[in-house]
């Protein structure tokens, strides 16, 4: 099998990136109840790998603005059943490591 290449990888994620900034309807617990992650885990992953990033900073990089502000025009009310299904698939990750 080959190798995901350093430049495929970076191309990729920047896609990914560009086009969660323009899909805000695909809320982050939505994300995270279907794929076990969500922007806010991206830019986690992006500040471990970049130990000069702050939280914020990193959050920014991938909303597109400060995260308070993403939260405050896109985030609504998390419903029983999407705190739930977030919860199982949160599960399914712990048990994939």
């Amino acid at each position: 099998m080959k190798e995901l290449t350093d430049h495929a990888a970076a191309a990729a994620f920047r896609r990914l990136v560009s086009h969660l900034q323009h899909r805000h309807d695909a809320e982050n617990i939505d994300l995270m109840g279907l794929a076990g992650f969500c922007r806010n885990c991206l830019a986690d992953w992006v500040m471990e790998a970049d130990s000069t990033l702050t939280k914020d900073e990193a959050r920014e990089l991938i909303h597109g603005m400060p995260a308070a502000e993403w939260k405050t025009r896109y985030q609504s009310e998390a419903t029983p059943e999407k705190l739930q299904r977030m919860q199982e698939s949160i599960a399914k990750n712990a048990a994939s490591h």
